[in-house]
């Protein structure tokens, strides 16, 4: 299993170093949160592209469907060239539900965000392989220069889309079947969050000849106890987790405190043995 670091906040050059320190302590990605307004998760992850050479870049994650799908994938493209094909892209539907996110107006009914979502990746996947027209009931693109399509060409072949998908709920779970990456949330049951909820999913993605997505779970493990660390990632990768995301959400992000606390957690390596 690898692991990644998502940054909680900060200021543009402090995630930059942290960035930085992830990498030099053997973290295998770094991933950021894309908010309406803000450091810009695209402006900064370019930055981290030319202070690092190995650890994948993205954000988690981006709110596809208020999003224009050309321009993100303009975005992606662009830093997978700057930093030599490290790009993952992450998306969902955006959250409704954040007290500390503002509200611009954007489209909240959940079925045309989920339909408009469908339509981004597959225009995004058309502009990725130098297509440059796409015909849908939310989206049109018509590009008459081909020189355009073929300068943002990425250079990973297939750069990794993760989706949020609600298991069990069957449309949510068929979109991941189109992309590469299943970051789960989970609907009411016995084994809600639990490693077995992810054992299920594995088993659901073989039968539909897809073992190969990646599974991703966040969560928290502690600086100062690397056994206690390992043995909690261990348990998400023993049930089919192939992505540990550490994270560190509770507010306020930008204090000097949780500045201190996510570097140290960076500094203090992945929790793998």
């Amino acid at each position: 299993m690898r692991s990644g670091v998502i940054l909680p906040g900060g200021t543009a050059p402090q995630q930059l170093e942290q960035a930085i320190l992830a990498e030099r302590s053997g973290w295998d990605g770094v991933f950021v949160w894309e908010a309406p307004y803000g450091v810009d998760a695209w402006t900064l992850l370019a930055a981290m592209a030319g202070r690092t050479e190995r650890v994948r870049l993205g954000t988690m994650l981006t709110p596809l469907p208020w999003r224009r799908p050309w321009k993100v994938a303009s975005q992606v493209a662009t830093l997978d060239q700057l930093s030599n094909g490290r790009a993952t892209l992450a998306i969902g539907l955006g959250a409704t539900d954040t007290a500390d996110l503002p509200s611009t107006g954007e489209e909240l009914d959940r079925r045309t965000r989920a339909d408009r979502m469908d339509e981004g990746l597959d225009l995004i996947r058309v502009l990725w392989s130098g297509g440059r027209r796409y015909e849908g009931k939310h989206y049109t693109y018509d590009c008459p220069s081909d020189d355009l399509a073929q300068a943002g060409r990425p250079v990973q072949d297939r750069i990794p889309i993760w989706v949020v998908g609600v298991w069990p709920r069957p449309k949510s779970m068929r979109r991941v079947l189109r992309c590469d990456g299943l970051i789960p949330q989970f609907q009411e049951g016995p084994h809600e969050g639990t490693p077995e909820a992810v054992r299920q999913i594995r088993m659901w993605l073989a039968r539909n000849d897809r073992p190969d997505i990646d599974v991703i779970h966040d969560g928290e493990t502690p600086t100062a106890d690397r056994a206690a660390a390992v043995a909690k990632a261990r348990e998400w990768a023993d049930a089919g987790c192939t992505w540990w995301l550490e994270t560190r959400w509770e507010m306020p992000h930008n204090s000097d405190e949780r500045m201190r606390e996510i570097s140290a957690r960076i500094a203090a390596g992945p929790p793998r043995a």
